[in-house]
């Protein structure tokens, strides 16, 4: 089980995200779909948590289209509720993504 954590230091305007202490890097979701140049962010409804709600359902599942039909949804469930540090293990998420083909047999 890998764990995902994300930290926000307002005194130096910096993120930290990462998986097992380990940072995750933006590119291999942004190279799928560009929401963020600028990279994660989280809190609210906007471009930089659906980059990072992207990144973190492609680093668990490997799967291109699952996460970008899922990763808006996940965003709102999850990432725009988020406050300065959070944690989300790969079981969770992955429980997340169970749940939500359940209710989208489509998926």
């Amino acid at each position: 089980m890998s764990i995902y954590r994300g930290y926000r230091y307002q005194e130096v305007g910096s993120l930290v995200v990462a998986k097992d202490g380990q940072p995750l890097s933006p590119k291999p979701s942004q190279k799928l779909f560009n929401h963020s140049p600028d990279g994660f962010q989280w809190g609210y409804g906007g471009s930089g948590p659906a980059q990072l709600s992207l990144a973190l359902l492609l680093d668990v599942t490997g799967d291109d289209e699952l996460s970008v039909r899922l990763h808006q949804s996940f965003k709102r469930e999850f990432v725009a509720g988020w406050k300065e540090k959070w944690e989300i293990s790969t079981e969770e998420i992955r429980g997340w993504i169970e749940r939500s083909k359940g209710l989208c047999p489509a998926l």
